[in-house]
């Protein structure tokens, strides 16, 4: 593995510095051999806002200052994404993913009042609050939540077809040159049913051009399984709040119906239009009805 290593060098911050969103307010640390990038802001009760697959911090880009206002809010790139370096002796597992979180937390001595997940995000946002049953009650918030398997064919075939790339040592180095063309991020990001502007187009593209990203990617979608977290999904104590896209083209709505039934306390709103980046096309709008949610469980 270390001889293909030198192929997956890490993003280069100070490359990326000068232009990321929010790099001030970043930070570096280890815990347990991972490398993890973490952006934090304000003082208050703490809000851990995580990222959905293929993304980074940059997607919270417009949401953090006005949480931040009343709250510390934390978010870091989950592992293997963006500057959070994966730690290849590990597996990109959801269950990992959420232990990984709670090591990094205790390491900042620091427990989240609420997490708010966008896709991916809310599935390890649910699986850290399911193996910390004996924590403070926390409210979850999922924008377009990935709790259910994909029905169907997806279902037995994508992660076959993920592990193959995975483990194919130049799948990341060539699919990262397939992303240097602005037209296969566009239609990419186009798939998901959101409109994004010229800016996030160029933080999305500079995350899939760096293999060693679109490596930690594919392994996390390689080790992605959620039908233990979706058997589980009634044990979750606090209130759940569903933030969904009505043109949201990743999630089947018909997923997001089914999730809604299997926590007692969840509720959800529709925002229609809106796709799989919802939080990225209408950030105020999104940003708002998350604050309303917050006050009314007091986090």
């Amino acid at each position: 593995m270390a001889l293909w290593d030198t192929l997956y060098p890490p993003m280069d911050w100070e490359a990326n510095r000068k232009t990321w969103p929010h790099a001030a307010h970043s930070r570096f640390v280890s815990v347990h051999g991972q490398a993890w990038h973490v952006q934090t802001f304000g003082h208050g009760p703490i809000l851990l806002l995580l990222h959905g697959t293929g993304a980074s911090t940059h997607s919270w880009r417009d949401l953090v200052l006005t949480l931040a206002q009343d709250h510390t809010v934390i978010c870091p790139d989950l592992p293997g994404h963006a500057f959070s370096y994966w730690n290849t002796h590990k597996s990109n597992s959801l269950g990992n993913m959420a232990s990984g979180l709670a090591a990094l937390l205790e390491h900042l001595n620091v427990w989240p009042s609420a997490i708010i997940g966008h896709s991916a995000g809310a599935a390890v946002g649910a699986q850290l609050i399911l193996k910390h049953a004996n924590a403070p009650e926390m409210a979850l918030i999922g924008l377009n939540p990935a709790w259910l398997p994909l029905p169907g064919v997806a279902n037995w075939l994508f992660p076959p077809v993920a592990k193959l790339l995975a483990f194919n040592p130049l799948s990341g180095v060539l699919l990262a040159k397939q992303a240097a063309k602005p037209a296969f991020v566009r239609n990419l990001l186009k798939s998901t049913g959101s409109q994004l502007d010229d800016a996030a187009l160029s933080y999305y593209q500079r995350l899939l051009q760096t293999p060693a990203h679109v490596r930690g990617v594919l392994a996390m979608m390689a080790a992605w399984r959620l039908n233990r977290l979706s058997q589980q999904l009634p044990l979750l104590k606090g209130p759940v709040f569903m933030l969904l896209g009505g043109n949201d083209r990743t999630i089947p709505a018909n997923l997001s119906a089914e999730s809604l039934k299997l926590m007692p306390k969840a509720i959800s709103r529709t925002f229609a239009g809106l796709g799989h980046l919802a939080h990225e096309e209408a950030p105020d709008a999104v940003c708002l009805q998350i604050l309303e949610w917050v006050k009314q469980t007091n986090a």
